[in-house]
């Protein structure tokens, strides 16, 4: 948080040992420590009430089912490119074969020859 090392954790050490005294030190780092606590909840407090005011949860749910849309019409594009390669397919096939009607009038045809 601070980026505090321990030579500078070391040299507040001894200035508060000089300044307090080593009677009161404890009590002033439970004060401190108290009070440190007291200003992290009031913090966390804060941020979560601002959240809440501009909807911060709203919003990630919101980009997220964006996200999950666009996904979606991805897969759609994907779907409708496969049905069309499909439908091109059948069509080349159909036009491979030969006529149904044409064939069983030439085979008619061939018997009453006969």
């Amino acid at each position: 948080m601070f980026d505090i090392g321990f030579p500078e954790l070391l040299l507040i050490s001894i200035v508060a040992l000089l300044v307090i005294g080593p009677n009161e030190l404890p009590n002033a780092i439970r004060s401190l420590s108290l009070w440190i606590g007291r200003i992290r909840r009031s913090f966390t407090k804060i941020r979560q009430e601002i959240e809440n005011e501009i909807g911060a949860d709203e919003i990630r749910a919101q980009l997220h089912n964006e996200q999950i849309m666009e996904e979606i019409e991805a897969s759609k594009a994907s779907i409708q490119e496969t049905k069309e390669d499909i439908n091109n397919m059948i069509g080349e096939v159909k036009s491979d074969l030969p006529d149904p009607t044409t064939e069983s009038e030439e085979h008619v045809d061939t018997k009453q020859s006969n």
